[in-house]
C-alpha cells in the first residue's frame, strides 16, 4: 500500500516481445514483411487512391511505422 508493495523482479514484457526474444528469425521475418507492406502502401498513396481509401491507407501506414519502431526496439534490446 502506498508504494510499499513488492516490485516485480523482472520488467513487464508483452506477448509479442517474449515471442520475438525467443525466436529472432521470426522477428527478422516480421520486419521484412512490414517493410514490404509499407512500400506497397506508399506506392498506393503516391498513385493517388480514392479519398476514402487514401485516409485508410494513411492510417495503415502509420500503424506499420509504429510496429516497425517496436520491432527495432525489441530486437536491439538484450534480455
Amino acid at each position: 500500500m502506498f508504494g510499499l508493495e513488492k516490485k516485480p523482479d523482472e520488467p513487464f514484457e508483452f506477448d509479442l516481445e517474449a515471442d520475438l526474444h525467443k525466436d529472432p528469425a521470426k522477428a527478422k521475418e516480421l520486419a521484412k514483411a512490414v517493410e514490404e507492406r509499407m512500400a506497397e502502401l506508399k506506392s498506393l498513396l503516391r498513385q493517388g487512391a480514392e479519398t476514402d481509401d487514401f485516409d485508410e491507407y494513411g492510417v495503415l501506414l502509420h500503424a506499420y511505422a509504429a510496429l516497425q519502431r517496436v520491432l527495432k526496439r525489441v530486437t536491439h534490446t538484450k534480455k
